[in-house]
C-alpha cells in the first residue's frame, strides 16, 4: 500500500472523528487486528491534541504499512509555539504503541512517529 495523508485543521474538533475513522480505515486494510487498531487510533488522535496544545492550527498525518503501520503526525500553520500541557497523552501514546518519537521546536512539539 502507498502512503496515506491526511491533511486537516485542528481548530474544528469534528474533523478529530474522521481522522479517526480514515485511520481505522487504513489498519482495517493492513489486516491490524481491531486491538491494536484501537491502540493506534486513540494515540494519533492525542498526537493530534499534542500538536493543537503546541501551537499548531493543523496536522498533516501520513500513514504507512509496510513493515507494521506507523504515523507520521506534523504540526502545520504553527501560532505562537509553546511546550504545551502534555504529560498525560505523551504517557498514554507510550502505553498503546510500540514506538513513539518526537521531535521539537524549542520546546514546541511539532511531530510525532507512531509505529505498532
Amino acid at each position: 500500500m502507498k502512503d496515506f495523508k491526511i491533511s486537516f485543521s485542528l481548530a474544528d474538533s469534528r474533523y478529530f472523528t474522521a481522522v479517526r475513522l480514515a485511520v481505522g480505515g487504513v489498519c482495517a486494510a493492513a489486516d491490524l487486528d481491531i486491538d491494536i487498531t484501537e491502540d493506534f487510533k486513540v494515540s494519533v488522535t492525542e498526537s493530534c491534541l499534542i500538536l493543537k496544545n503546541c501551537g499548531f492550527y493543523g496536522a498533516q498525518i501520513t500513514i504507512r504499512t509496510e513493515g507494521g503501520v506507523s504515523a507520521e503526525i506534523c504540526g502545520t500553520d504553527a501560532g505562537t509555539l509553546t511546550r504545551g500541557e502534555n504529560e498525560f497523552s505523551l504517557a498514554l501514546i507510550s502505553a498503546l504503541v510500540s514506538s513513539c518519537n518526537i521531535e521539537k521546536t524549542g520546546e514546541a512539539i511539532k511531530k510525532v512517529v507512531l509505529k505498532v
